[in-house]
């Protein structure tokens, strides 16, 4: 909920409307961080191919557009919402204002520590 707020409060400091979570986006996004930690990799595509699209379809989110953003060994929601926000590519996805809903997940373990999905739709 932390990491949703924090989102939504750059989303305000840019005149953008705030998101809403979206509980099969958040199940998708809790799935490829456990994920991650399970199958020990890093990426937006998982080790048999899945992309965050594929992800999000796959546990009943209906959004035209989907977009995602990834972390891992941030300790605290301030400090992976401050990472993405100095990312240009995840910044955009923070900002994009064809985005309406979100869902976040975390797990811990792993090499990192914590890994942390941000699942957008629009």
């Amino acid at each position: 909920a932390e990491v949703v707020g924090l989102t939504n409060r750059e989303r305000a400091g840019a005149g953008l409307p705030a998101l809403a979570v979206d509980a099969r986006l958040t199940a998708a996004a809790q799935a490829h961080s456990a994920d991650m930690v399970t199958r020990d990799f890093y990426s937006h595509t998982d080790p048999g191919g899945g992309k965050p699209w594929d992800r999000a379809a796959a546990a009943g989110a209906d959004r035209r557009t989907v977009g995602e953003n990834i972390a891992c060994g941030q300790r605290s929601p301030a400090e992976v919402v401050e990472g993405w926000m100095n990312s240009p590519g995840h910044r955009a996805n923070i900002l994009k204002a064809g985005f309406t809903h979100i869902g976040v997940g975390l797990a811990g373990g792993g090499r990192a520590g914590t890994y942390w999905t941000q699942l957008f739709g629009g």
